[in-house]
């Protein structure tokens, strides 16, 4: 590579991208010092910098160092970066569980390329684009948008072909680019969006992108899907209900982020969701619930009187909510399968 060259190169890195360089040539321990500094945006957007490039020119990799006038640079430098060690970097930097939230979030970003022509469109214009299509085909397209899309477009599907199509998600490995490129190709021609074409290797099928989707859902459609897996699949529906997010989830919270849950629940929601709690949970919330909400809170217990099934479900699941979006913005972590060591 010529030195017109990589000066062009270099030219047309970010910010980010630059970091990216800097980080990958540094060792594992140095660079996560480095990345600790960062705040949690800025790490995911390098970290997601360091998966893209891979690997990086000796010449544009000196330029990059070269601006960096507080370090020597010495020799060719060959940068190498990938998941593996974006995923290490995050992890010395913000702990496991952090990274994994990180890395899933980006997964879904990279992944979802191919198909982000449809997030501008409203879930129905999306059920007619994908209207007469095999289940396959639509769990291909709804794995790929945002579980708040995609559990938008499920709930528009009938209920036979809802079944079919979580299924197809639950069960779905990596697809090939070329057959999402395909699809989305496709899809691009008949709604007729002009987007460039991105492509992806990442497994976006699984049981943990359905749940993501049931759990943005309302209680009709997670009711629905559910019922349907176990009719298709029994064995898959019991593990797809072992994965999910529910209200008594909240007990395997730190109090520290079970108080900061709380504090965007009003009184009367919360007190409909603790109606036939476990006793746990019920200590969970009332002790993590400040002197004056707490005298509001069990006023509004004592209130309530007997309630349907159903509205008890609708005031968890806006709960649970809750909790997935402050566990996707990476402000609270929710421990999990094996983890969960409790007995009631």
């Amino acid at each position: 590579m010529t030195s017109g060259q990589s000066a062009a190169e270099l030219a047309m890195l970010s910010g980010a991208q630059k970091a990216a360089v800097v980080l990958m040539q540094m060792s594992p321990d140095s660079a996560a010092a480095v990345m600790a500094q960062f705040s949690e945006s800025e790490a995911e957007d390098i970290a997601a910098e360091i998966v893209r490039l891979r690997r990086v020119s000796p010449a544009v990799a000196d330029q990059v160092m070269g601006e960096f006038h507080d370090i020597a640079v010495s020799g060719r430098r060959v940068a190498r970066g990938g998941q593996e060690l974006a995923v290490g970097l995050l992890e010395a930097s913000f702990g496991a569980d952090k990274a994994a939230g990180f890395m899933d979030r980006l997964a879904s970003t990279m992944a979802g390329k191919s198909f982000e022509f449809l997030e501008v469109m409203d879930s129905g214009q999306i059920l007619a684009l994908i209207d007469s299509e095999l289940p396959q085909t639509i769990a291909l397209v709804l794995a790929h948008l945002r579980p708040a899309k995609a559990s938008a477009v499920m709930t528009g599907l009938g209920d036979a072909q809802r079944s079919d199509v979580a299924r197809c998600i639950a069960v779905m490995g990596s697809p090939t680019p070329e057959a999402v490129g395909i699809v989305a190709e496709t899809l691009k021609k008949r709604s007729g969006a002009v987007v460039s074409q991105g492509k992806s290797t990442e497994t976006v099928g699984g049981i943990q992108p359905l749940v993501d989707i049931i759990n943005r859902s309302d209680v009709a459609t997670e009711r629905s899907v559910l019922d349907g897996l176990e009719t298709l699949d029994p064995a898959l529906a019991t593990e797809v209900r072992a994965r999910m997010l529910t209200f008594v989830d909240i007990v395997k919270l730190e109090r520290r982020d079970i108080q900061q849950i709380l504090r965007g629940v009003a009184p009367e929601v919360l007190a409909v969701a603790m109606k036939g709690a476990p006793a746990v949970v019920l200590d969970a919330v009332r002790t993590n619930v400040s002197g004056r909400n707490q005298e509001i809170l069990e006023a509004e217990m004592a209130n309530a009187g007997p309630v349907r099934t159903s509205q008890v479900e609708e005031a968890r699941a806006d709960i649970v909510k809750s909790i997935r979006e402050l566990e996707a913005s990476g402000a609270i972590v929710v421990r999990r399968g094996e983890e969960d060591d409790l007995v009631y």
